[in-house]
């Protein structure tokens, strides 16, 4: 594969996980709060993880995990 079309197909690849995140939120009505900003969390972090490590999977796994961390703590009372 040349250089051009892996580039257009990771950018393809992120703007769908982006477009699954936003419309799996949906399905989180009945979530409370901190569970909506944990998954939340998770989810960017992944994607995070993924951009900044070129799609490791380790790096999209411990982005998750931090992120879900950090969302989890945002809402902490």
């Amino acid at each position: 594969m040349n250089r051009v079309n892996q580039k257009s197909l990771h950018k393809s690849f992120i703007w769908s996980v982006l477009l699954v995140l936003c419309l799996s939120t949906t399905a989180c009505g009945s979530m409370s709060t901190r569970g909506k900003s944990t998954a939340l969390g998770a989810g960017i972090g992944a994607v995070g993880g993924a951009v900044l490590t070129g799609g490791s999977a380790i790096g999209t796994v411990g982005g998750a995990a931090i992120g879900g961390v950090i969302g989890n703590q945002i809402n902490k009372k």
